[in-house]
């Protein structure tokens, strides 16, 4: 005789029970966090030389932390990151910061639960950015993105003055990406695991939209079932753990501290 069909939620009690207790993140520093961070951008080919630009929010108020300028994604180490301040002077640490980050601190004076921005030139998004085309959420690993990627239709010209962080927070409001028309885009993170793993699938449901247009105009996923996708895959215990798989794929930092 067949078992009773269960309702979803009791699956989905039980995995993030499990989750939670079998997908523990190793510990890492801030400083190792973002040099990981940073690596996996480059390993998803997103460095467009020294365009991008990844930050995290500081203890010290109007604060935060950013790879020294003049360095890739590819170089970077734990010791390239710099403490810098709201007129962009270095507190921490030796070097300059990318004048373009300073839209990052109007992002985070209107989002006090962002805590770490990525913004990248990547090839894909950058395609749609070329092309003025919002993100359409047509396929399941699209959906961490799923009523959470916002448009600016509008380039506010290179983001290194005060109005175009005006613009571009104002834009984003409260979601955690956007994609910049003729620019790029932008991810907002509870941390900065969850601002990289926005990251590459941002880069990849950008590039899933240009093939998949080939074929026809995109049917969108059910707006239920995608609010649904998207709450699940946003779990930290799954952003977390795709990070640290991440991280593992990439060379040169220094390797995971053990547990």
């Amino acid at each position: 005789m067949n078992a009773p069909l269960r309702d979803k939620s009791y699956f989905d009690t039980r995995a993030t029970k499990e989750m939670a207790q079998h997908l523990r993140s190793k510990p890492r520093t801030m400083q190792e966090t973002m040099a990981y961070a940073c690596r996996i951008l480059a390993m998803t080919e997103q460095e467009a030389g020294l365009a991008g630009q990844i930050s995290v929010r500081s203890e010290r108020p109007g604060a935060y932390w950013t790879l020294r300028f003049g360095l890739g994604f590819d170089e970077a180490t734990p010791d390239d990151f710099i403490e810098v301040d709201r007129d962009l002077n270095t507190l921490t640490g030796a070097g300059m910061p990318n004048p373009a980050t300073r839209f990052h601190l109007w992002v985070y004076d209107a989002r006090p639960d962002v805590n770490s921005i990525i913004h990248t030139h990547s090839p894909w998004a950058s395609a749609l950015a070329a092309a003025r085309q919002p993100l359409v959420i047509a396929q399941m690993d699209m959906t961490p993105l799923h009523n959470d990627c916002a448009f600016l239709g509008e380039w506010p010209g290179v983001p290194i003055a005060d109005q175009e962080g005006v613009i571009i927070s104002e834009a984003l409001g409260s979601k955690r990406a956007i994609i910049l028309a003729h620019h790029g885009y932008l991810t907002a993170g509870k941390t900065c695991e969850e601002a990289t793993y926005l990251s590459v699938y941002l880069e990849r449901a950008a590039r899933m939209q240009i093939r998949a247009q080939a074929f026809g105009p995109l049917t969108p996923v059910d707006d239920a079932l995608a609010s649904e996708a998207h709450d699940y895959l946003l779990k930290p215990s799954i952003v977390n753990a795709t990070f640290s798989y991440w991280a593992r794929q990439t060379h040169g930092v220094p390797p995971l501290p053990a547990a």
